[in-house]
This record gives structure tokens, C-alpha cells and sequence, in this order.
């Protein structure tokens, strides 16, 4: 079991080398960002860097988390701009004073933190803030496409903005889309192209280097035409991102005159409250990827943020909170401390004071497209399938969500967003308005000590979003490492919001040693099958998928037992190094012997996730597993061209693993103990796993080994079958050769 890192200097000194390895990756893809981010914003470029260092540097020493990198967010950008317009007096001033609001955003932040307001980030339905997120996803989008079409738009509202990058097609200036074009490619491909030596940046970074030759091909240092099929197209400097030739000159500071005025003030709030639940929210999502497991503390991270911001804002820079793109990149790059944030903020420095002239040659358009493919994430056709798959009542609040603040503003968007969240449920409840909140806040829950030492937490009323805090008391009275049963059998309706939150408890709970086990949960009525989906009344059955329908089919045929769902998280699966930082859910579909023995072989379905909270990469694979009643070397065992190869290489350079060189063809092989690998591991085995054309992956955590397929996918009816034959032979290897060994010792 892996070693929690220490804290403060010491975790500095004793994990330097992998956060520094760590913060390289993550200054690469901060630099692209920070300068798209600030000039979608309609800010000087510099004020997203400046934001960038001041969130590593400044933010280090105050914050509450331990891996999160702190920075710039393209979820402000819409608040932004809408800060420059709302202050805009014609002076000329503008940009100073939205500075200024920064500063005051940053101060109501450090009180909101003093005053221990980070739980109240638990009052925002998830769902919601999703949809806020789309929303500003559908923003950014749209402000960015006619950058990145070298085409502008007249429109004054979002929507007409967006249908206008139709109308402007025939008008696209091919010098600046071609630019494009390959950007957005090799942001799609990047993680597909298998040679090695690409990985070793990542895209973002190689969407700066590989535009500049686009630059000095068509000459953008000096203004003029280029002939295009009959057509004269102007290129020139106004393409390149403008920085001053010495970055001390791009600093502005703040001009406090319109504090007394009512835009001010809806500016601040604006940016205060969008910050502090996009922070708040991201650094809940990065602790799930923490292999560590640890917790951060929201409220010293508001504080942390809100003083950054305040320093960022009276240099001339953009708001600072928890990001969450950049803090995945840092937890799989191995970063072990805080200090990782540290080490990407002074290499941003060092990169700005050094290389002023290279980032004077990027194109604008390479940013804009980085945008663009940002905000395509936020808002993809996916996403609403996503929320949809949670349950009709979520895609109602996420599109509500949308939509009202595509109309109106961000501050709207989250309280009508909210609004119809409360509305939806007590249309659903079926409860008079009165009768409803009182449910939620006169609800008898309790927590009561059973005879045997276990616990038993009784959930009544309504459970939603504005019940979390009351029942979150609740759950921090659970001693850690007991057994926790949640009994929902007074309960009227159990939101999504909800269930999410005992989940998350429950991960927690279980690290300690702990059980939490749900009661009358599965009794109550819900629109959809998954497992968050929001309850009301008695269950319905569920009818199998077509392909569900196969696997059973198969399984009878075979004298397999299968269940298409369980209620079995297989929490198992955090014991090893590739699930450490993918959140998953419990496993589908699952095919294993008659006797359903611990030990043994098992197949199955799991759904996995890349990334958190807003930017989330969402896998279905088939996976095996088999375990053993005795212990197994420790090993990773990957083929070479196997996915994420060279992300793997660089986590196990960190947990004391060595190369293995040569022992199966075409497969690296990493171990803890070389002589117990060769123990383990005779020829029969090396020579099953040679000639595999299914599994091309395996990973041992001392007790079990997993097992994975070539393309990270759902397996078809043909793989099934072969991963079946796999794993029963690999397990009659494995005990034919323990018995062998263990006879050998014995005689």
C-alpha cells in the first residue's frame, strides 16, 4: 500500500522530483490556456498567465487541497465579459475597473472562507451547475468560432452570434482556418497517434509550436493580401497575440471609482459566486482522483483562492480558483504534494521572461480553436445524453439551466436553474408547496447506534439539494471503520444531488475500513436506471438491452451465472494503479462461475472516468478479474502499443516498479520483485499471454489480477467468449504452478 506524502516542507523535500516532473506537463498546458482564456475575455493575454503564476506561486502556501493546480477558468469568461460590458463608461477605463472588481471578488472570497461558507457549495445541484457549465461551454464556443474562421459577428446576443458563424461560412478567411483546421486535429489525435515522442508535450502545447510555422509561411509579421481562388484575404499582425516586448509593461492596475455603482457590485457578486462553486466543485472532483484519498479543506481553499485573486486582480490579472484540466494532467503526471502547483507557477515565469518572442509569433486562431474544442466539451451532444441517461427531471434542469442563462446572465441562470430544480421535484412529490419544504426542513432523519456497535442513519422527508447540509452533520458523526446502514424507508423523494453526496461519503467511509449499505433505496419509483437517478415510490423492472439480452443468453448456454445490474460497487478496483484516479461505478453485466466463489475468474462490464466534474471523458470497457486466496507479485504487464502507454510508464517510475527487459515479446513487463515475478510467471503463462489477441493488459495488486482488453471498449460476443477461455486458463496455470512451487518448498 502506497505511503501517504508528507505535509508542508517536508513533502516538499521528500517529493520534489515528482512534482516537478508533474508540474512541467501541467505548466505546457497552462501557458495555451491562460492566454486563450484571457483574450476570449476580451483581456490583455498576459492576464491569464499573470493569473497562472500568482495561482501556483501565491495559492500554495495558503490553500486547503493537496493536488489541485490553481489558475485561470474559461468558466469565468462569460462573467467577464459581461463585467467589461455592465462598467464600460466610455472612459476608456474600463479594464481597471473590472480589475478592481476582481480585487473585491478576492476579498469576499477570504471572508466567505473565514466564515466557513464552503459547505453551502453542496446547496448547488449538481445538475445545475452542469447546466451552467454548458452554458458557458456554448459561450465560449460561440465568441471564439469566428476567431478561429478569421470572420466576425455584428449580433449583440449569444444565440444570434452562433447562427451567424453559418451564415459567415462562405466568408472564412482560409489563412486563419487552415490554422485552425490542424489545431483542432491534433487536439482530436493526439492522444490516438501511438509515436512516442509526441506524448512527451501535451496538445496544447504542441498546438503553439506546430502554428508558428503557418505564421512564417503566409508572413503574418506584416500586414497585407493573400490571392485565394479569385479572392484577396488580409493577414497580418493583428493575427498574433500581442504581448509587450517587456512583460512588466502588460501589468495594470486597479482603478476603484465605480465602486459606489450598482454594475460594479453585480460584477463582484457575478464573479464571486460563479468562482467559488466552479472552485469549490472542482476541488471536490479532484480529491476523487487523488490516489491518496485525501480530503481537501474547502474552506481554507476558498481563502486561498480569494487571496490570489485579490493579488492577480491588482496586477492586472484574471480571477484565480481550482481548475480542473490542469489538475488531472498534474494527478497523472504523478504529482504527489501541493507543491506540484508551486513548481508550474514558477515555470510559467521562468517561460514568459524567456520565450516573450515565441509567444508573440502564435496565431490567435491556435487559441481560439483550443477554446472553441473547450467549450464544445462543456456542451457536447454527449453531455445531454449523459444527464439524460440520469433521468428526464435532470435534462429538464439542465436545459431550463442552459437556456435561461443563454437569455439572461450567469447570477439568473443558477437561480432559475435552482428554481425549476425545486419546482420539478415538487411537481414530482406530488406534496402542496407547504407541506414540501417542510419535509425538508422539519424531516425527522437521525442517526442511531445499534446494539452491535453499528450505525443505522434513517432518512425521512425529502432528501435534495437543500437537505445536504443537515444530512452531511449527520454523516461526520459516523466513526470511521464502522458499518453504516442507510435506511431509506421514511424517505418521500431522494434527489440525484443527493445519492451522489452518500456515494461520495461512502468511497470515504470505505478507505477507513467502514461499510455503508443502502435499505429501501431500490423500493422507490424512478424514471431511470441509474443508480442516482432520482426516487419517488415503489420500483419498476427494468427490461435488458439487446446486447444484455446476448451476454445472458451466452452465460445460460455456458452455465454462467450473469447479472445485467448490481448493486456491488467494486470498490476492490482502487487497489490498483489504474483505477487510483478513475472514478467508476459498480459493475454491469458480469459473467462468473456457477459457484460464484470469491476467488476465481470474473467478467464484466464498468463504466470509468477521465477527468472530473466539468471536463469528464466518460469509458465503457469490459474487464476481467481474478483473485486468489494467496498472495501474487505485484506487476503491471502492458503491450506495447496498448492506450495512455507512456502515462502508465511515468506512474510506475514513481511506485518502485523496474523493468523487466525481454520476458514476453512485445509486452513491458513491470515488477516490484524480478525473482518472484520469474516464480510466478513460468513459460505456460509468458506464452498464454504472447499469443493473446484479446487481452493486452495486465495489472496485478498483490492479491487479484485485471485484466483488460486492446481498446479500452466494450467487448463484442466474440471477446467475451475469448476473455472467458483467457482467464480460466491463466487461473489453472496460476494454481498449477503455486501447488508446484508450495510442493517444492514443502519437500
Amino acid at each position: 500500500m502506497e505511503v501517504t506524502p508528507k505535509k508542508g516542507f517536508r513533502g516538499l523535500i521528500e517529493n520534489w522530483q515528482s512534482d516537478l516532473i508533474a508540474a512541467v506537463s501541467v505548466a505546457m498546458v497552462a501557458l495555451p490556456l491562460g492566454l486563450g482564456i484571457a483574450i476570449a475575455s476580451d483581456l490583455p493575454p498576459m492576464a491569464g498567465v499573470t493569473a497562472a503564476i500568482i495561482g501556483g506561486i501565491v495559492t500554495t502556501f495558503f490553500k486547503g487541497s493537496h493536488v489541485s493546480i490553481n489558475g485561470p477558468s474559461a468558466g469565468l469568461i462569460a462573467v467577464v465579459l459581461a463585467s467589461i460590458e455592465g462598467m464600460n463608461d466610455g472612459s476608456g477605463r474600463v479594464l481597471s475597473y473590472v480589475f478592481a472588481a476582481f480585487v473585491m471578488s478576492g476579498v469576499l472570497q477570504v471572508l466567505l472562507g473565514l466564515l466557513r461558507f464552503g459547505k453551502f457549495a453542496d446547496l448547488f445541484h449538481s445538475t445545475v451547475v452542469h447546466g451552467i457549465l454548458a452554458a458557458i461551454g456554448v459561450i465560449i464556443f460561440t465568441k471564439q468560432i469566428h476567431v478561429a474562421m478569421g470572420t466576425s459577428s455584428a449580433a449583440t446576443s449569444i444565440l444570434e452570434t452562433l447562427a451567424n458563424a453559418v451564415y459567415e461560412i462562405p466568408n472564412i478567411n482560409p489563412f486563419v482556418a487552415i490554422i485552425s483546421l490542424f489545431g483542432l486535429l491534433l487536439l482530436i489525435f493526439h492522444k490516438k497517434i501511438s509515436y512516442k515522442a509526441f506524448h512527451f508535450l501535451p496538445a496544447p502545447a504542441w498546438l503553439l509550436i506546430l502554428s508558428i510555422p503557418f505564421v512564417y509561411a503566409f508572413n503574418f509579421f506584416e500586414s497585407h493580401t493573400i490571392d485565394f481562388l479569385g479572392r484577396a484575404y488580409e493577414v497580418g499582425p493583428h493575427l498574433l497575440i500581442n504581448i509587450p516586448d517587456n512583460i512588466l509593461d502588460s501589468v495594470t492596475f486597479p482603478d476603484f471609482r465605480r465602486i459606489n455603482t450598482l454594475p460594479f457590485w453585480i460584477s463582484v457578486i457575478s464573479i464571486t459566486l460563479i468562482s467559488s462553486i466552479e472552485s469549490l466543485a472542482s476541488a471536490k472532483a479532484i480529491d476523487k482522483l487523488d490516489p491518496y484519498k485525501r480530503k481537501s479543506n474547502l474552506n481554507k481553499d476558498l481563502m486561498s483562492v480569494g487571496i490570489s485573486t485579490v493579488v492577480s486582480g491588482a496586477l492586472g490579472g484574471f480571477p484565480v480558483i481550482s481548475v480542473i484540466v490542469r489538475s488531472t494532467v498534474n494527478v497523472h503526471n504523478g504529482a504527489k504534494t501541493k507543491w506540484a502547483n508551486f513548481y508550474h507557477g514558477i515555470l510559467l515565469l521562468v517561460i514568459v521572461f524567456l520565450l516573450t518572442g515565441f509567444i508573440q509569433k502564435v496565431p490567435l486562431a491556435a487559441l481560439a480553436i483550443l477554446l472553441v474544442y473547450t467549450g464544445y466539451k462543456l456542451a457536447a451532444p454527449k453531455v445531454f445524453r449523459q444527464v439524460y441517461s440520469q433521468g428526464l427531471e435532470q435534462l429538464v434542469f439542465f436545459v431550463g439551466t442552459l437556456y435561461i442563462t443563454l437569455t439572461t446572465n450567469l447570477l439568473m441562470g443558477v437561480f432559475g436553474g435552482l428554481l425549476l430544480a425545486l419546482i420539478t421535484q415538487l411537481l414530482l412529490a406530488k406534496l402542496p408547496t407547504k407541506e414540501f419544504f417542510r419535509r425538508i426542513y422539519k424531516a425527522r432523519s437521525r442517526l442511531e447506534k445499534e446494539e452491535d456497535g453499528s450505525y443505522k442513519l434513517y432518512i425521512d422527508g425529502v432528501a435534495n439539494f437543500l437537505a445536504t447540509i443537515k444530512l452531511d452533520k449527520l454523516l461526520k458523526q459516523v466513526p470511521p471503520g464502522v458499518a453504516l446502514t442507510v435506511d431509506f424507508s421514511s424517505a418521500h423523494l431522494v434527489d440525484y444531488s443527493i445519492q451522489e453526496h452518500f456515494e461520495e461519503f461512502k468511497r470515504g467511509h470505505i478507505a477507513t475500513g467502514g461499510s455503508v449499505f443502502y435499505e429501501k433505496l431500490k423500493g422507490l419509483h424512478s424514471s431511470t436506471d441509474h443508480k442516482y437517478g432520482l426516487r419517488v415510490n415503489t420500483a419498476t423492472i427494468t427490461n435488458l438491452t439487446s446486447r444484455q439480452e446476448r451476454i445472458k443468453k451466452y452465460a445460460e448456454s455456458m452455465e454462467y451465472v450473469f447479472e445485467a445490474n448490481t448493486a456491488e460497487p467494486l470498490y476492490f478496483l482502487r487497489s490498483f494503479d489504474f483505477f487510483s484516479t478513475r472514478p467508476f461505478e459498480q459493475k454491469l453485466n458480469s459473467i462468473q462461475e456457477e459457484s460464484k466463489n470469491e476467488y476465481g475468474w470474473q467478467i464484466m462490464d464498468i463504466k470509468f472516468e477521465e477527468g472530473g466534474f466539468s471536463v469528464v471523458d466518460e469509458y465503457q470497457t469490459t474487464l476481467g478479474l481474478l483473485r486468489f486466496p494467496f498472495p501474487i507479485p505485484t506487476f503491471t504487464i502492458e503491450k506495447k502499443v496498448f492506450p495512455q502507454q507512456i502515462f502508465r510508464l511515468w506512474r510506475h517510475k514513481d511506485i518502485d516498479y523496474v523493468l523487466l527487459r525481454n520476458y514476453i515479446k512485445d509486452f513491458i513487463v513491470k515488477v516490484e520483485d524480478k525473482k518472484a515475478m520469474r516464480s510466478f510467471a513460468g513459460s505456460k503463462i509468458r506464452n498464454l499471454i504472447a499469443s493473446s489477441d484479446v487481452v493486452h493488459h495486465l495489472e496485478s495488486n498483490g492479491e487479484a489480477i485485471l485484466l483488460f482488453t486492446d481498446n479500452l471498449e466494450l467487448a463484442s460476443m466474440e471477446d467475451y467468449g475469448k476473455m472467458i477461455d483467457f482467464a480460466k486458463k491463466l487461473q489453472s496455470l496460476v494454481l498449477e504452478n503455486h501447488a508446484k512451487v508450495t510442493g517444492d518448498m514443502a519437500n
